[in-house]
């Protein structure tokens, strides 16, 4: 168990611009952005001169309870916005990273020290796992938490220096039951993100060059070739399977919360989240765990587990590549 979590920590150490620093910058440009936004908003405020400018006092005044229950819901929208745009880098960060956790050693040659080392390659292979479905997630979670705060922070100040309090805005929100959510869905993004771990650990532990075109061009090549069967009128298979069960899983499962659904139809971000509706409710422990009674998920972690068990075995057989 030292060892394996040794092996993590090197992941970690070895990938931290990735895993660490990306989501950081990120987190604090959108951070950057919101505050000269505030400022220009500020800025012209000050030349409105109806009135004697905004009266936000007597706004804050007349604002009842209901109206502080909206402001929380877009206070939770923010944070579901951040966290989400967190989502993104994750995905770029973790698809590369996997399509050259074994591909760089066999590169730089650095395979034959670490082989050298009372190490199983089954470890190193499921570190790197471990790394892409755990570690980097809750990492991301976490700054986007952090981040969400900050904005919090930044809100609170410029309504205080307008006279409102921003403490029922806040109170109204669900920042601690988003959060629990946000850590309950992991293991199930874990389990679905196993199809995608499993192919990009598979090319890039068997390609001799470029492992990013196997891993794209293939599904994309299989896709092409089914269509062409098609037009021909000889069997094959359906583009919306092939696409949405095949293809999407093989290259987009660790986006966490793709899989999400919502009355049987893809989850929409746009339709349910940002319309305002109850969001504690789209990422509720029943709702996400639902998709455990799927067999789509069980096939998915299947052949995953397959995949990863292949790049083990090609991890202990292949060292060299085409460079």
């Amino acid at each position: 168990m030292n060892t394996f979590g040794w092996l993590v920590k090197r992941e970690y150490w070895e990938h931290k611009g990735g895993f660490y620093w990306a989501p950081i910058w990120v987190s604090g440009v959108m951070l950057l952005l919101t505050l000269l936004g505030i400022v220009v908003a500020e800025s012209a405020a000050s030349r409105i001169e109806v009135n004697g400018g905004i009266p936000w006092r007597e706004i804050s005044e007349r604002m009842s309870s209901g109206d502080f229950v909206h402001a929380g819901t877009g206070l939770d929208v923010a944070y579901v916005a951040l966290a989400g745009l967190l989502c993104v880098v994750f995905f770029f960060v973790v698809f590369f990273y996997l399509l050259g956790a074994l591909y760089d050693d066999r590169r730089d040659r650095s395979v034959l020290f670490w082989k050298s080392l009372p190490v199983s390659d089954t470890s190193t292979v499921l570190s790197k796992v471990a790394a892409a479905v755990l570690l980097a997630p809750l990492i991301s979670m976490a700054i986007a938490t952090l981040a969400y705060i900050v904005l919090l922070v930044i809100v609170g100040i410029w309504a205080l220096l307008h006279g409102i309090n921003p403490l029922p805005a806040i109170g109204a929100s669900h920042t601690l039951g988003l959060f629990w959510r946000f850590l309950l869905t992991l293991p199930v993004d874990a389990l679905v993100a196993l199809p995608t771990v499993g192919w990009l650990l598979f090319w890039s532990a068997y390609a001799r060059s470029k492992p990013f075109l196997w891993a794209v061009l293939v599904p994309l090549f299989a896709f092409i070739a089914n269509s062409w069967i098609g037009l021909m009128g000889l069997p094959h298979l359906s583009k919306e399977f092939l696409y949405k069960d095949v293809i999407s899983r093989l290259l987009f499962g660790i986006m966490p919360g793709w899989w999400l659904e919502d009355g049987g139809e893809k989850f929409r971000l746009t339709r349910n989240v940002f319309r305002g509706d109850d969001m504690l409710e789209v990422f509720s422990p029943s709702h996400v765990y639902g998709l455990l009674a799927t067999p789509g998920v069980w096939v998915g972690a299947i052949v995953g587990t397959a995949l990863i068990v292949a790049a083990i075995w090609l991890r202990r057989s292949r060292i060299e590549t085409s460079s």
